[in-house]
């Protein structure tokens, strides 16, 4: 008997006492998976019988299975979960790291689970205890579905429960073994030739029917096309775009996440009470000449779209209008609900829209996430984060963004077809969010693509403390040059580094093609020069200020009157130059008198003449001048008669 279980999920296993649910446990999951509350219970009471204890032992249970859960791990309770509450508590759980709560039933007949109890020594109880916990199962099994269980499984009798098989499945949103390369096109709103031309743009051939209609795209790459959904509504031919994407999506060329115009449409077409606003009546309209049955595959087809995709090994979310860390690759209603229409902060602007709640700018995940919603007039990297809603109805453009070169193709609109309540074009001034401290305290682990490092925690406080002392101002630092790597040591004899050996780092980080380059010996500056010469500055590689304002004013002076001509050939405000300053020994004075000269001083001080190897491991002799008489190797006089002493000082 096969048992489907999603690979991420909370497992809890119902049955009397001396159904065999710990033997089932062992059998078909780690030790590490399975928390058994006989085992929580002796944890707490030091006894696994006091039934005094089970409330502190379930309570302990259920923070254990949510860290479980939190970090992506399957999870199987071992109780009897008889009890409607007992399970409403484990479906909480469940619920709060959005992942599907699944029961097993294991069904014995009263007399075996009898049997069993009464050879164990431990299992005091009556056997009125016992036909209480089968009256309960029974009443159990009734309730189970409309207590939150996603999947229920019933294995009656000890040969179904000896033959069963547990098999993972994936959960719909997971499609990692998916590598693309992919073709992610945002919002399309019934902007079928937009949609057309984009595809075109992309490499992509259309299949038309016998009515000129396109019902299909390949690509000669064998890529797949992505749609962050919103394809319907406000445009003149959603009917159009729908069945463009749908043969897509049916001939495995294209996968589709709903926008929340779709899943709008969706409870309209199932005889749902909606508003008909934002769209929908034209889209209706337009579906009202179409053949009914493509109006119910358009119905079909909405209904089994997934709220988002997890895509190429993780590295890549698609949903419609983003989504935070916590929720990738998860479950539940709250997931979808934020994958359809994002986070709002219950207020409204002065246009009535509902003010959105910044996720993207709190956003820290390795995976990059596209999505669409909410128009912008140009898509922008946000914390590995991209909108590609750029407005095409409003008269904007159909972005694309190809994956995995993050290149960015677009065709414009070729006209407004719908008058945007929000101006497209007028991007509000971003108000200043400031850093967030949390980036640079604590412990860190880094992700740089060929590995990881940590960053120790008091190692992460001291560099925070150098730079809040030394460095330029934060909002002025934008740029810090990356450090040079050294190569592996070399094999050559006689030789720390070597060419060789730099090749051979570069081949195998995948480098294929090197420009040797000579290099004129410089000392490196960043320079930020602007046309009104607001937030000027040239600091060092590790963000210092470079010379000082007596000598970085005339320097920026002239880099500034230098680029004047590229300010406007570049139409820009400010320029970045990474550069490197020559001679490399122009800052040299200022080094030595405000970083090295202390060292030096303190240097002198602490030794008796140049050389000298008092402060050494060497052994120490008394030798005998002629004119100075006895003294230690480093020039101290002794006096007359001291013995030979060897060893350090």
């Amino acid at each position: 008997m096969i048992i489907d279980v999603p690979e991420l999920s909370l497992v809890a296993l119902v049955g009397i006492s001396g159904s065999g649910k710990s033997t089932f446990a062992r059998t078909h999951w780690k030790p590490t998976q399975v928390l058994s509350s006989d085992f929580f219970r002796g944890l707490v009471a030091d006894d696994e019988n006091d039934q005094s204890a089970s409330s502190d032992a379930f309570e302990v249970l259920h923070y254990v299975a949510g860290k479980r859960l939190a970090a992506g791990r399957l999870t199987v309770v071992d109780a009897t979960n008889l009890q409607s509450h007992a399970r409403a508590g484990l479906v909480k759980v469940a619920r709060e790291h959005d992942v599907l709560p699944v029961a097993i039933v294991l069904d014995v007949p009263e007399a075996l689970a009898w049997e069993r109890t009464q050879a164990r020594e431990d299992r005091t109880f009556g056997r009125q205890v016992l036909t209480r916990m089968h009256r309960d199962l029974r009443r159990s099994l009734n309730q189970l579905a409309k207590e939150g269980f996603r999947k229920i499984h019933v294995l009656r009798g000890t040969e179904q429960i000896e033959a069963a098989e547990i098999r993972y499945e994936k959960l719909f949103n997971d499609r990692k073994d998916e590598h693309g390369p992919f073709d992610i096109i945002g919002d399309v709103h019934g902007c079928r030739a937009e949609l057309e031309a984009l595809l075109v743009k992309l490499g992509w051939e259309l299949v038309r029917d016998d009515r000129g209609r396109p019902v299909d795209a390949v690509h000669p790459d064998l890529r797949k096309a992505v749609f962050v959904g919103d394809l319907v509504d406000r445009g003149p031919d959603s009917p159009g775009v729908l069945r463009l994407v749908m043969g897509m999506v049916a001939a495995g060329h294209a996968i589709c996440v709903p926008g929340n115009h779709e899943n709008k449409l969706a409870r309209k077409l199932n005889g749902r009470n909606v508003q008909l606003t934002h769209g929908l009546p034209e889209t209706l309209e337009q579906l009202a000449t179409e053949d009914p049955a493509f109006v119910a595959e358009v119905r079909t087809f909405i209904d089994g779209l997934v709220s988002h995709y997890v895509l190429d090994n993780g590295n890549l979310v698609v949903a419609h209008a983003g989504l935070k860390e916590a929720y990738h690759g998860r479950a539940s209603g709250r997931v979808r609900s934020f994958a359809l229409y994002g986070e709002t902060t219950g207020e409204t602007d002065e246009y009535g829209l509902p003010v959105r709640h910044p996720w993207a700018r709190e956003y820290r995940g390795s995976a990059a996430v596209v999505y669409g919603h909410v128009p912008t007039p140009v898509p922008e990297w946000i914390n590995n984060t991209i909108c590609l809603d750029t407005g095409c109805v409003f008269g904007g453009a159909l972005t694309a963004l190809r994956w995995p070169s993050r290149e960015l193709v677009a065709v414009p609109a070729a006209k407004e077809y719908y008058a945007p309540v929000k101006p497209l074009f007028t991007t509000p001034a971003r108000s200043d969010e400031g850093l967030d401290i949390a980036d640079v305290i604590g412990r860190k682990h880094i992700d740089f693509g060929y590995g990881r490092t940590t960053v120790p925690a008091e190692n992460a406080a001291a560099a925070l403390e150098v730079m809040g002392r030394f460095a330029v101002a934060p909002e002025t630092l934008v740029w810090l040059p990356p450090t040079m790597a050294p190569c592996t040591s070399s094999t050559v004899d006689g030789y720390l580094e070597h060419p060789s050996s730099a090749f051979a780092d570069l081949r195998a980080a995948g480098v294929d093609r090197v420009v040797c380059e000579e290099k004129h010996m410089g000392s490196r500056a960043v320079v930020r020069v602007s046309a009104s010469g607001t937030g000027d500055a040239i600091w060092t590689r590790t963000g210092r200020p470079f010379f000082g304002p007596e000598l970085d004013e005339p320097l920026l002076a002239g880099v500034r009157a230098a680029a004047a001509p590229i300010f406007d050939e570049l139409d820009t405000d400010w320029l970045l130059l990474d550069a490197e300053l020559l001679p490399w020994s122009a800052k040299a004075g200022g080094l030595i008198r405000d970083h090295y000269a202390g060292v030096g001083a303190a240097g002198r001080a602490a030794l008796c003449r140049p050389r000298c190897r008092c402060w050494s491991r060497w052994s120490h002799v008394v030798t005998t001048s002629p004119s100075s008489g006895t003294v230690w190797n480093c020039g101290r006089p002794r006096s007359p008669g001291t013995r030979r002493r060897t060893g350090p000082m």
